[in-house]
């Protein structure tokens, strides 16, 4: 038990720059001491000490603000950073160096007792404030879930999932594994994919302007009459580009 917490402690101070010593973060952390009343209510739901189990979870919530069913998994040096609004159901399973944030929600949507109704966490996720992860798939190692995003599908290893409903960004999975922690999800270059679409459809429209501007000017030379067409605003794709920022 204390090798575990010896080991819940440092992963925190490594992953939060504002944790000056072991002692702050075990008095202080209340992700911490989630975690650590989760242990022991999980060995109560686990030898048929329901009761108990739910009691102690009960306790945990009102001294942290963090809600952790007894019959969740939590792996090794999971931290909560802040924590408050943390909301963790029954069958969820969270994976080993995961880090998840304040107002984050692993929630089911199934009413079938007994079945797999909330997300699995693989290694190494993050799961940023505010993001509602709903169902009984599985978001891969080392995948990222941005802030307030609201995820419905699985998540590939190495991926980051952004907006409402989420999207999935693909990210290469060595990468990912080599420089695994990003704080809030948030990791550079890591616009929303409509927007990069969005981008994309404008400057090819810019594109397509200038040729069919080139086309016109090349039938004029060559003595060539086009049907008079209105006269339009000319497409300003920095403007656009700006709207969609």
């Amino acid at each position: 038990m204390f090798h575990r917490l010896r080991q819940d402690i440092n992963s925190i101070i490594e992953r939060d720059p504002a944790a000056r010593n072991a002692w702050e973060v075990l008095t202080c952390y209340p992700g911490l001491q989630a975690i650590v009343l989760h242990r022991w209510a999980h060995w109560c739901w686990t030898h048929q000490l329901k009761w108990l189990g739910r009691f102690v979870s009960y306790l945990a919530r009102i001294l942290t603000g963090i809600e952790i069913h007894p019959g969740a998994r939590i792996g090794r040096r999971v931290f909560i950073d802040h924590g408050f609004g943390v909301v963790i159901g029954e069958t969820a399973e969270v994976g080993d160096d995961c880090t998840i944030y304040q107002g984050v929600t692993l929630g089911g949507t199934s009413l079938h007792t007994g079945a797999k109704r909330h997300p699995t966490l693989g290694r190494g996720v993050i799961i940023g404030a505010g993001a509602k992860v709903l169902g009984g798939f599985t978001v891969g190692d080392y995948a990222k879930v941005g802030s307030n995003a609201v995820l419905l599908k699985p998540v590939p290893p190495g991926a980051t999932a952004v907006g409402n409903p989420a999207h999935i960004v693909q990210k290469d999975l060595l990468n990912a594994a080599g420089n695994p922690f990003a704080a809030y999800g948030v990791t550079p270059n890591g616009d929303d994919p409509l927007s990069k679409a969005l981008r994309g459809l404008i400057e090819h429209a810019a594109k397509q302007e200038q040729r069919i501007e080139q086309l016109a000017a090349t039938m004029r030379a060559a003595g060539l009459e086009c049907q008079s067409v209105p006269e339009c605003d000319k497409l300003n794709s920095d403007q656009l580009n700006k709207l969609v920022e």
